[in-house]
């Protein structure tokens, strides 16, 4: 999986590609936690806009990440869903853990 990182202001996103599945673990864990200790971020922002596939364990990986977010005082949105990475959140319920935006 790809993951470009962007900071902006109070936002940080974090654009993702490709397979979100168990083999993304320690990438994803370490592009978020960076800003888990900023205190300038207070919104991170996850851009589905290139991810193809997810499993079990991405959603996972999601719920850890509010977690930690709730923990740390910030807020996680879920964006760019389309297809099946859409079906699959939507299914998961995940639209009542999340703020997804379009």
């Amino acid at each position: 999986m790809l993951i470009a990182n962007d900071v902006s202001g109070d936002r940080a996103t974090l654009k993702l590609g490709g397979r979100f599945d168990f083999h993304s673990h320690r990438d994803f864990r370490s592009a978020y936690e960076q800003h888990l200790v900023k205190a300038g971020v207070r919104e991170i922002i996850i851009d589905f806009g290139d991810v193809d596939y997810l499993d079990s364990s991405a959603l996972g990986m999601l719920l850890l990440l509010r977690e930690k977010c709730d923990a740390a005082g910030r807020s996680v949105v879920l964006s760019g869903l389309k297809g099946t990475v859409k079906q699959v959140l939507d299914i998961a319920n995940f639209g009542k853990l999340f703020d997804i935006r379009a």
